[in-house]
């Protein structure tokens, strides 16, 4: 079951990758563009000052059939996590059925896994960045996601010692408000990173992490509606569905 389910995670995330490559390619790529063309012209204008280097493919290249290849990648990988973490979460949910999971299964791993480390460490647009500090950049990114994730397992284990103590609601708001601590704690103790030129375009900064992070939402919200359907319709949405997982 747990194989079948998995590749239904697979197809849900290659749908969400079609879904969030046109989204990205009608609103991200115009944004895109402007930055580009910001880039262009501070290197024209100051020899030396571009950052990144020669282009292996042109744009036109970059925002179709690169951006498309590589949403579809990512959108399959995550839809691959997805489904391991419903495998892992859904038996032990109790009578929450498949679909009302993986929409709630959707919502918070989008909130762990893509907008927590997202506040601290906000996407950046072409012409923002230095190229030396890539490395360590995406290092601490990575230490930003892998800790909200590990404090978000932590919080859903104290609701579940809490629960019968406090009751299913007022553990669950003690254990969101202790991994929002948590987080934003963890947030204030990794270094900032902020090399954003003085003459960027304000407009054009807001509007492409706005976009980024609109992709992410479509991106999310379609792997967990598809996959909500396509698990619901294997599983049935029977009684024993808990125990289905081990079959």
């Amino acid at each position: 079951m747990e194989k079948r389910l998995i590749a239904r995670g697979l197809l849900a995330g290659a749908v969400a990758a079609v879904v969030a490559f046109v989204f990205g390619r009608l609103v991200a790529e115009p944004v895109i563009g402007r930055a580009v063309h910001f880039e262009e012209h501070r290197a024209g204008a100051a020899p030396g000052v571009h950052e990144h280097g020669a282009e292996l493919f042109s744009r036109s290249v970059q925002g179709n059939a690169g951006l498309g290849f590589g949403v579809l990648l990512f959108g399959m990988a995550v839809g691959v996590l997805f489904a391991v973490l419903f495998c892992v979460g859904y038996g032990r949910a109790g009578t929450v059925a498949a679909r009302s999971f993986s929409l709630r299964l959707a919502a918070g791993a989008f909130t762990v896994l893509y907008l927590a480390p997202f506040l601290k460490y906000p996407a950046n647009p072409p012409a923002v960045g230095q190229s030396d500090t890539i490395g360590s950049r995406t290092l601490w990114y990575l230490v930003m996601v892998v800790a909200s994730g590990m404090l978000a397992i932590a919080a859903v284990w104290l609701a579940r010692r809490l629960s019968a103590r406090l009751g299913a609601w007022n553990s669950g708001l003690a254990a969101a408000g202790a991994y929002v601590i948590s987080v934003a704690l963890v947030a204030l103790l990794l270094p900032t990173v902020d090399e954003t030129p003085a003459s960027f375009p304000a407009d054009v900064l807001y509007e492409f992490r706005l976009v980024s992070l609109g992709t992410q939402l479509v991106l999310w919200t379609t792997i967990g509606l598809v996959f909500a359907e396509l698990a619901a319709r294997l599983l049935g949405e029977r009684p024993e569905r808990a125990t289905s997982l081990a079959a």
